[in-house]
């Protein structure tokens, strides 16, 4: 099942949950730059050109033909509360088939960590992918000293699997990753999908 071309929105008691758009550039670079020391440890290098219009640009188009053409779920949390950003998730490298998984990536702005938003954007993006777009696998992996995550997958209720070699090139090097997993069958998780 490909995602729709309508638009996708997600709400969750404190946050809306949809792909970036144009007018979100200056609410989103100047967010990554305050959050820069939090955050670089845990990502890819950023390109020099991360920070600028057109480099957003570029990923408002790649988000809106992800959405349309059903390989990847980009989106952008907003606190309802006040429409202020508060990071992001993505549910990339959907794989159709015999397979039906996807792979779960996210960041959250250093003024709103540890407050429990992604915590409950995951719980929810679970949920649509698991009752939406009929994934049975959701794929997530993090730096295992990167306790935060660890404890953040965990209790929203994926299961270790193991450890991959030289897995991603986190800033600037290669990098072991610990892999964790949700099933949509194994309902001893703590998601909620049907």
């Amino acid at each position: 099942m490909l995602l729709s071309k309508r638009k996708v929105k997600i709400e969750t008691e404190r946050l809306t949950l949809r792909p970036p758009a144009h007018g979100d550039f200056r609410e989103w670079a100047q967010m990554r730059d305050e959050s820069r020391d939090y955050l670089t440890p845990w990502e890819p290098i950023w390109a020099q050109d991360h920070l600028t219009r057109k480099s957003f640009t570029n990923r408002v188009y790649w988000a809106q033909r992800s959405v349309n053409g059903g390989t990847a779920l980009p989106l952008f949390l907003f606190r309802r509360t006040d429409q202020a950003l508060v990071g992001a998730i993505t549910l990339d490298n959907i794989r159709r088939g015999p397979a039906q998984a996807g792979t779960l990536g996210y960041w959250t702005g250093l003024r709103y960590a540890r407050q429990g938003y992604m915590r409950e954007a995951i719980g929810a993006v679970v949920h649509y992918a698991f009752t939406k777009l009929d994934l049975s696998r959701l794929e997530a992996a993090c730096l295992p000293e990167n306790a935060a995550s660890r404890g953040l997958l965990e209790s929203s209720g994926f299961k270790y699997e193991g450890v991959a070699q030289s897995y991603l090139q986190i800033n600037g090097r290669w990098r072991t990753h610990v892999l964790y997993a949700a099933l949509r069958s194994d309902r001893r998780g703590k998601t909620d999908a049907g």
